[in-house]
Formats: C-alpha cells, structure tokens, sequence
C-alpha cells in the first residue's frame, strides 16, 4: 500500500518475466523457428524496454516507465485479439457426450 492508503501500483509481470522473455526471444531455437515460420528474424527490443521501464518503476516510480509498459502491455493484448481461433466453438455439448469413448457410436442416416 502506498502513504494515501491504497494498493499501489505495480508492473503485469514480474521483472525477471521480462528479461526471460527477452533471453528467449533472442535464443537459437526460437530465432530459428520464427525465420522459418515467417520469413523474418523475431523482434526482441520490446521485451528488453519492459524489463528497463519496470526496472525503472521499482527504482525510481519513474511515471514515464510505468505509462510506457501499460502501453507495452496493452498493445501486446490488442495483438493477440487480432488473431480469430482456428476452430468454431462449441455452443453446447455434442449429443452423444455421455457414451463411453470405446464404444461405437451409431451412424447418422
């Protein structure tokens, strides 16, 4: 809690999420199967200004390092929404969900 008796502020993630996510990023296996899967070698600079900017907040409660990994952190929400699922979702169960999996459904005529 800070001194006006609220819960005070702090980062999504943990620091160190931050510095891990940047060292895997960067590492050979991911390097490699980001160049394969989209042509590109993976952009890792975002991850290592987090982990400065909350370095930055627990050390100085820096305003600008806190706006800039709720932006961060924002942004990195709004991309992952881009993305539509790959399969449809169930609005109920299917009909046949109570039978036992080694047993023969009956064909639908």
């Amino acid at each position: 809690m800070d001194r006006s008796g609220k819960e005070a502020w702090k980062p999504p993630r943990a620091c160190d999420d931050y510095w891990s996510e940047f060292r895997h990023c960067k590492s050979l296996k991911n390097c490699f199967h980001h160049y394969y899967t989209y042509g590109t070698s993976p952009s890792c600079q975002q991850w290592k200004e987090d982990f400065h900017n909350c370095r930055e907040w627990e050390k100085h409660r820096a305003t600008e390092s806190k706006e800039a990994l709720q932006r961060s952190e924002r942004n990195r929400v709004a991309e992952q929404r881009k993305f539509t699922p790959v399969w449809e979702l169930r609005q109920s169960p299917p009909r046949d969900w109570h039978m036992p999996l080694n047993q023969e459904k009956p064909q639908d005529s």
